[in-house]
């Protein structure tokens, strides 16, 4: 940056005044400003330029040196100027509030920052999973204190600004050829002090409350699912928007369904009989039953399908299928006649194995 005079970059005489030199930077700056003059690399180094000269020429032992021995004095102590813009905001952070409000992000302590994302772990039946269900629930949260207003202040009293950093929230070290910034230890960074703290909050501006929030928890939600509530987290600092909640699912096991992506999945048990001769059976669903037709020489372990009995798809339209495997069971407890039946179907059976198998053998020799 070229080494102009400070008093024409303000355009003010050298006798002004402190206020005179206030306006015209002020009137620089909003002229110049970054953020109005995006992208604009001349308007960049003119708002630079004020700012510098305005930093000189506010302080009265830079101004004193500048005027006696001009650039190459303030050489002699340091004073290099601003590094970029964050220098700036941080350094002039009460004079860009005044005219930007706390939208700018380019300040130092006044810059307005998002309140934290919030996490709230619910549990949901498996039923509710896949119908959804509209329910309320209770989030402990920080909040703006009602008593004091959020000041941090007993009413009737008030913050005022600290005395060590002038509002600023930091304070600049010279070491050497370097001028650094460090947090205002009085103020945290503040750039405020509390004489009266308030007797709910201790000076910590929030309180701890609950707030009731009705959650609408949609159809085919699964164990993980994560739901989204847009500015019900933690509330923001000095005018920044408020953090998002998020509610992690999870889903409790059923006592007879389990879950496959969006099909659900059952086990049915048939008795030995049926599974030979076939016919109708009842089949639980999530809506209720179902019949489901089982033929002849169903095998224990054989996987039917019953199309759209299943989970609501989250990202789609639709819905799963529900899985019903069948098991056979072997009878216990026969009463004699049951048994004399079963050792005649026995052999039966062991006999038309035997002719199939030589009747097979025969072909084999032939061949």
């Amino acid at each position: 940056m070229a080494e102009r005079d400070y008093y024409k970059i303000l355009s003010v005489g050298r006798d002004a005044g402190e206020e005179e030199i206030k306006r015209s930077y002020r009137r620089l700056a909003m002229q110049y400003h970054p953020d109005r003059n995006p992208g604009d690399r001349k308007a960049e180094e003119r708002f630079k330029e004020a700012s510098e000269a305005y930093e000189v020429l506010r302080d009265p032992e830079k101004r004193e040196i500048y005027d006696r021995f001009g650039h190459e004095g303030l050489k002699g102590t340091g004073f290099t100027g601003f590094r970029g813009f964050e220098d700036i905001f941080s350094t002039f952070g009460d004079i860009f509030e005044d005219f930007f409000g706390f939208g700018t992000t380019r300040r130092g302590r006044t810059m307005a920052r998002a309140g934290a994302d919030l996490r709230y772990d619910l549990t949901i039946s498996f039923l509710d999973a896949a119908f959804g269900k509209e329910i309320n629930i209770e989030i402990p949260k920080s909040m703006k204190c009602d008593h004091c207003g959020g000041s941090g202040a007993e009413p009737g009293t008030f913050p005022s600004t600290c005395p060590t950093c002038r509002g600023h929230g930091q304070i600049s070290h010279i070491q050497g050829f370097f001028s650094i910034s460090t947090t205002c230890p009085d103020c945290q960074g503040e750039g405020e002090v509390i004489h009266t703290p308030c007797s709910q909050c201790r000076g910590q501006k929030k309180v701890r409350k609950k707030k009731n929030l009705d959650l609408k928890i949609p159809q085919g939600v699964e164990t993980g699912s994560r739901l989204r509530l847009r500015g019900e987290g933690e509330e923001g600092e000095r005018g920044g928007p408020p953090g998002d909640l998020y509610v992690i699912i999870h889903v409790e096991r059923h006592e007879f369904f389990d879950r496959d992506g969006d099909d659900i999945i059952c086990q049915i048990p048939i008795s030995f009989f049926q599974a030979a001769l076939g016919g109708d059976i009842e089949v639980p669903t999530l809506n209720g039953t179902r019949k489901l037709t089982i033929p002849k020489g169903t095998q224990s372990g054989q996987i039917f399908r019953l199309k759209g009995e299943g989970f609501y798809h989250m990202r789609g339209y639709g819905k799963g299928d529900e899985i019903v495997q069948i098991a056979v069971k072997t009878p216990t407890k026969l009463t004699k006649r049951q048994e004399e039946l079963l050792r005649e179907f026995a052999a039966i059976e062991q006999d038309k194995g035997e002719k199939g198998f030589f009747r097979k053998k025969r072909r084999w020799g032939k061949g």
